[in-house]
């Protein structure tokens, strides 16, 4: 995705990194198999264009998760800690993602550079202008 290049995309782009950064010490050792989590942005597009990846060690962790819950838990605080900051999703469920170590082990040989790379340019809603 496009690194921020203004100012303000810079700011958003930091504000946006803290926030999740809070989110995710407040997951870790809380949430059984939680590793990390990141987020992309083209900020020629935003907020369509934000995509924030969860990541869980293995599926069977990751699984757990979303049958018990505690997925949509962790997307629902990901939504609040961004609204806090003034961004909004345009759709939750599709800008909000999650994967498995054990699954980019599989499918992308461990690359979590070209795994995230598949994903670029992939946004929920075009930006109409008015």
């Amino acid at each position: 995705m496009a690194k921020p290049q203004s100012k303000t995309e810079k700011k958003i782009d930091n504000n946006i990194r803290l926030a999740l950064t809070d989110v995710c010490e407040q997951v870790l050792g809380r949430l059984q198999g939680f590793e990390w989590l990141t987020h992309q942005a083209n900020y020629t597009n935003f907020p369509a264009s934000l995509l924030v990846t969860c990541v869980f060690d293995t599926e069977e962790n990751l699984q757990a998760a979303i049958t018990t819950g505690e997925a949509e838990q962790l997307k629902k605080q990901i939504q609040m800690k961004l609204l806090k900051i003034g961004v909004k999703f345009k759709a939750l469920n599709q800008q909000v993602v999650f994967d498995s170590e054990e699954a980019c082990e599989l499918h992308s040989e461990g690359s979590w550079a070209r795994r995230l790379e598949a994903r670029k340019g992939r946004s929920v809603l075009k930006n109409r202008p008015s």
